[in-house]
């Protein structure tokens, strides 16, 4: 009987994941990660893990991550934005913490194979999209070493996202999991991610909005309240067209605007490659944010660095955040736009 070491997070799709895993006869140990301080956050999380634990039949673990988090993935969130950088902390922990160091507690306790409740699937080699569209988090996973991917199980990847719930919904003792509501995007920011930033970092602070030809328009909160494209939160003296962010300048505190034609974009540079096949020129599709649509694109590559060629243009191209590459459902890998 091979073991899997499923990560449990309270949630449904953890949940349900592991009962899955159990039903197909796996030896299956759950892990909680505790990644963050939250106040409140991880006990009531815990509970409802060991509950879970408890009804499936399998032993939970509490691994606490609390630094590896914090140097990894939030001190770099905070970094970023006081850069001007939207970062993506998401595809940061995937790659890092949820399979990194989760993979390493796998190897110390004897687990062939690592679960999550992830929406995708692969083929040993590639990840590929999940059957659900709406709830597919393929892009969160460019990152991760590719060399994991076949120790890797989603029991999710061919499942609904409503049906997984009506399912909890079935199970008495787990109907509760069904019922509760879905959990923040990103785990550490409850409302926006600048009440976050406000607890390091000066974020009101008044500054110039300029134009393309450098003339001061308009005012603004401070420059971290803003990412490429955004439209709102400033002021443009005598528009009467919307206006965009284009730029984002933080060592003087400004914010340059134009129209959305000036947000148009054909081609980018990305850094920090993580590509799951070895050629240097590809044909493919480009994902610049995780809900926007893939957009074809010729991929060329040097080095650790590559440019993106568009066959259509695309707008708020947004330093800091994941392209990430696919053929069809194929994941091919991604890296971090500059």
């Amino acid at each position: 009987m091979s073991k899997v070491l499923i990560g449990m997070s309270g949630g449904v799709d953890s949940t349900i994941s592991t009962q899955i895993l159990k039903d197909q006869g796996y030896d299956v140990e759950g892990v909680y990660m505790k990644l963050h301080n939250k106040s409140g956050y991880h006990e009531e999380n815990i509970a409802k893990a060991q509950k879970a634990a408890d009804f499936i039949g399998v032993s939970l673990h509490i691994l606490d991550l609390q630094n590896e988090f914090d140097d990894k993935v939030f001190k770099p969130f905070v970094d970023n934005y006081e850069k001007g950088i939207t970062p993506n902390p998401c595809a940061v922990c995937n790659k890092n913490i949820k399979f990194g160091k989760m993979v390493d507690f796998a190897d110390e306790i004897g687990a062939e194979f690592i679960a999550t409740g992830h929406y995708l699937q692969h083929d040993g080699k590639f990840l590929y999209e999940a059957k659900d569209k709406n709830k597919d988090q393929s892009y969160f996973l460019f990152n991760i070493n590719p060399s994991v991917i076949p120790r890797l199980l989603f029991p999710l990847g061919q499942k609904i996202k409503t049906e997984i719930k009506e399912y909890a919904k079935t199970i008495p003792e787990l109907k509760s999991f069904g019922e509760q509501a879905e959990s923040s995007e990103i785990c550490f920011v409850e409302t926006v991610y600048t009440d976050v930033l406000k607890k390091y970092v000066a974020v009101d602070q008044e500054g110039d909005v300029l134009n393309l030809k450098g003339e001061i328009v308009g005012k603004h909160k401070g420059y971290m309240h803003y990412t490429i494209g955004k439209r709102k939160g400033f002021s443009v003296n005598g528009a009467h067209d919307p206006h965009f962010v284009l730029k984002i300048i933080p060592e003087l505190n400004q914010i340059i605007v134009g129209l959305k034609e000036d947000l148009s974009i054909f081609v980018f540079e990305i850094k920090d490659l993580n590509m799951f096949l070895d050629q240097k020129e590809i044909d493919c599709s480009v994902k610049i944010r995780y809900r926007t649509k893939s957009v074809a694109c010729h991929l060329s590559i040097q080095n650790n660095k590559a440019i993106v060629k568009l066959k259509e243009s695309v707008f708020g191209v947004a330093p800091g955040q994941a392209a990430v590459f696919y053929d069809g459902e194929k994941l091919l890998g991604g890296g971090w736009i500059v």
